[in-house]
């Protein structure tokens, strides 16, 4: 177990506070804030508890140099509004400087402050000991409340708590609970979903839940790589080639692990990749040589939901196909309104799900949502996340 924000005395020191504000920002407004409304129950704890904040975090990929097309700015105004109180934006090229020094000594108790995109520096993603130690040099205790980016070792995630006291805010420890006590302890029967388009990217989580899980559900657009796997023709659908002989190996381990495996039985397909492309309803072993599949059809809908009806643990993570096109987006949708309304613990693991359900309104249905894709999947693959590890045992 690892030390929190409850386990700590905080009042009048400075908390340096790694969030996770990696947000959508489209002319400079902010399109999706749910990330920043993530951490607010840490912030408003540590200011109820009289210390002074300083946020850090990173946004988009500014390769290692200024670039204000990230700027942290939004962020910092709408964590404002969203607090009801003036969040400081100490904005500097460097991140780190003088000027940036002074204002964080200038600091109340409850005071909030925001640092600029820890990824302008270069020694960010390299986690130098340099950059982790100017960030350190800033405040009195660090806690790690980015779940999106604790499977990288960076140095405002891992490196820094090398030279500070590390504990846990509320929403890491809300991830590792659900996850863990998931994988660990579920209540069962427990039925995974996996979905999305790479099968390589899914191999060792789908290996590791293959020792857990009563059954696992292989949809969207890596469904196509096992029918191909299978002998069976997919027409123009997308294939990772060079994960066929890694399908075969799941289908191989369900059998050894005696778990349901279970794959759609039809297919919505389309000659093209758009929206306005005319489309129809196929088996899933007579998908016509000029069309690609793009989402799953009724009969897998039923399939997959009689299935899930019986579940008491469901872990989702990947769409059952391109939902972002209305009219291939039906499949995701009745899986996601099916699991709103199920009567089990329903996590959804981050990424292209988890925009799923916020996307049909049903984010306040399902038991949790996991703020990070990746960092979700690597912890569901069993390994240990660097951001995580690296802070203070109870």
């Amino acid at each position: 177990m690892k030390k929190t924000i409850r386990d700590i005395e905080v009042i009048g020191k400075i908390a340096l506070v790694r969030c996770d504000f990696n947000v959508p920002i489209e002319n400079g407004i902010i399109t999706d804030d749910s990330r920043i409304v993530a951490s607010l129950p840490t912030i408003k704890y540590l200011i109820a508890k009289g210390a002074k904040l300083v946020l850090m975090s990173h946004l988009g990929r500014p390769k290692g140099k200024p670039n204000h097309d990230y700027t942290l700015k939004p962020v910092a105004d709408r964590l404002s509004e969203l607090l009801n109180l003036k969040v400081q934006f100490i904005e500097s090229d460097n991140v780190v400087d003088d000027n940036v020094i002074a204002a964080v000594n200038k600091l109340k108790n409850g005071n909030v402050a925001l640092l600029q995109n820890v990824r302008f520096r270069a020694e960010e993603t390299k986690n130098e000991a340099n950059f982790a130690e100017e960030l350190a040099n800033l405040g009195d205790l660090f806690v790690q409340d980015a779940f999106g980016t604790a499977h990288r070792a960076h140095a405002s995630t891992a490196g820094i708590a090398n030279y500070l006291p590390a504990v846990s805010g509320f929403l890491i420890e809300k991830e590792i609970k659900f996850l863990s006590e998931a994988v660990e302890k579920p209540e069962r029967p427990f039925i995974a979903i996996m979905g999305g388009a790479k099968v390589n990217d899914k191999i060792p989580v789908m290996k590791n839940l293959l020792q857990k899980v009563d059954t696992l559900i292989i949809s969207g657009g890596m469904a196509f790589t096992f029918f191909k796997a299978m002998g069976y023709n997919i027409g123009t659908s997308i294939l990772d080639i060079e994960s066929i002989p890694l399908a075969l190996e799941i289908i191989e381990m369900a059998k050894v692990q005696k778990v349901e495996l279970l794959l759609p039985l039809d297919i919505v397909a389309a000659s093209e990749f758009s929206n306005d492309a005319n489309y129809g309803y196929y088996d899933f072993d007579k998908i016509p040589n000029d069309k690609m599949g793009l989402d799953i059809g009724p009969k897998s809908i039923k399939k997959f939901c009689d299935a899930l009806s019986e579940a008491k643990t469901i872990i989702w993570n990947g769409p059952m196909g391109v939902f972002e096109l209305d009219n291939f987006s039906v499949g995701t949708k009745e899986i996601a309104k099916f699991l709103a309304k199920v009567d089990a613990t329903t996590i959804i693991g981050g990424g292209d799900s988890a925009a799923a359900v916020h996307k049909f309104n049903l984010a306040d249905k399902m038991t949790h949502i996991s703020t990070g894709g990746g960092a979700s999947l690597e912890y569901l693959e069993g390994k240990g996340l660097p951001g995580i590890e690296v802070l203070d045992d109870k």
